[in-house]
């Protein structure tokens, strides 16, 4: 009897059935459609052009360069940035080659000028090797000269990249510090995504936002020791923007601080030479659009348009909640957010600037007047 009823218990815990008999399911498997009745206004084409200031395309062929530009149209994305200019080599275990960019920014200038922009990026692999450093910024100068705009530094930095000696390479190492300050000498932003969210540390229990998500993907479970807390690698990355001032940065997703307002709004007042980008955490809006809605008006200036993984219907989402006042509609991904979206209805005005025009203040080479024409 006893093993009977612990069978029984085993079954409805993975939601299959329940000891009475009757069928219930798990919570991955609910999703109830909402008997809610209000106006819906979902968008499929952005209100302006918009710069999506952080995607990721590999293998830019001209046939996909020519598909991947049709699709931005029927998005009206005026411009895109690649942040993975110099690929990833797999064999290597490491980002691509300077040949493998210099590639990409000939064709996406012979083929798409000024609708795809490229960014470089940093080998950390080699580092505390002599002449690391040195090599580095050689290569970053190679690179912008070559056509790349700016540079994304992944978050392996800080979580996973080790040095020579197999030590954790802290964003705020001094061996990269000549790397940041070569960025603000050439004028290009650096686009920097640091840890992961916090609830990835927190306990894995039924008070974690992100529970589903560790449960679906229980790789992205971290620890104090995996491979530090998420308090000191923040600490280390916003360490970097106090020592370089003239270095402008971009902390991709807003560097995990949607969920908090105040804490973020100080931190833009803090670091003058930080913009955000909103990639990937839109859902954090849109759970408390009266509060985002203030916040956007008054960090206006400040930020910038993003999405990161691309899935052109995504995109529709990030326009009704920007866009639009309409209430109670769904997120594309439920293990990010089981919450309902509720619209910003930004004013054209803010909308403007965090499609397009702050995007243009920082990304050489790109005007205003494109995406007015």
């Amino acid at each position: 009897m006893r093993k009977t009823a612990s069978i029984l218990f085993f079954i409805s815990f993975f939601g299959l059935i329940a000891q009475d008999g009757q069928q219930i399911m798990s919570f991955e498997e609910y999703n109830p459609t909402s008997t809610l009745v209000v106006p819906e206004n979902p968008v499929k084409r952005a209100k302006f052009p918009f710069v999506d200031i952080h995607s990721h395309q590999w293998n830019l062929t001209k046939e996909r360069i020519a598909s991947l530009t049709a699709e931005m149209e029927e998005l009206n994305m005026g411009a895109m940035v690649n942040l993975s200019g110099r690929g990833f080599n797999r064999e290597a275990g490491d980002i691509g080659s300077q040949e493998y960019l210099t590639g990409m920014v000939r064709r996406v200038e012979g083929e798409a000028p000024n609708k795809i922009i490229v960014f470089t990026n940093v080998s950390f692999k080699d580092i505390g090797s002599d002449g690391w450093t040195e090599n580095a910024v050689k290569e970053l100068e190679e690179d912008v000269a070559a056509g790349a705009r700016g540079l994304k530094i992944y978050k392996s930095l800080g979580l996973r990249n080790l040095d020579v000696d197999g030590n954790r390479v802290a964003i705020d190492d001094p061996r990269i510090d000549p790397i940041w300050a070569k960025c603000g000498e050439l004028g290009i932003p650096v686009l920097i995504h640091a840890a992961d969210p916090a609830s990835f540390w927190d306990p894995m229990d039924a008070d974690n936002e992100r529970w589903l998500e560790l449960k679906l993907r229980p790789g992205r479970k971290r620890g104090a020791d995996d491979p530090a807390p998420f308090e000191q690698i923040i600490a280390e990355q916003h360490n970097v923007f106090k020592k370089h001032p003239n270095t402008t940065f971009v902390n991709a997703h807003m560097g995990w601080m949607a969920n908090n307002l105040e804490k973020a709004g100080e931190h833009l007042d803090t670091y003058p030479n930080v913009y955000f980008g909103i990639g990937a955490v839109i859902a954090e809006f849109g759970r408390q659009p009266r509060r985002a809605k203030e916040f956007f008006e008054k960090y206006q200036d400040r930020l910038l348009f993003g999405k990161d993984a691309y899935n052109p219907e995504e995109f529709w989402t990030y326009f009704r909640v920007l866009e639009t006042e309409d209430e109670y509609f769904p997120y594309y991904k439920k293990y990010h957010a089981f919450w309902r979206m509720y619209g910003l209805g930004l004013s054209d005005e803010v909308l403007k600037k965090v499609y397009y025009k702050n995007a243009c203040k920082i990304i050489p080479g790109l005007e205003v007047s494109q995406f007015e024409n």
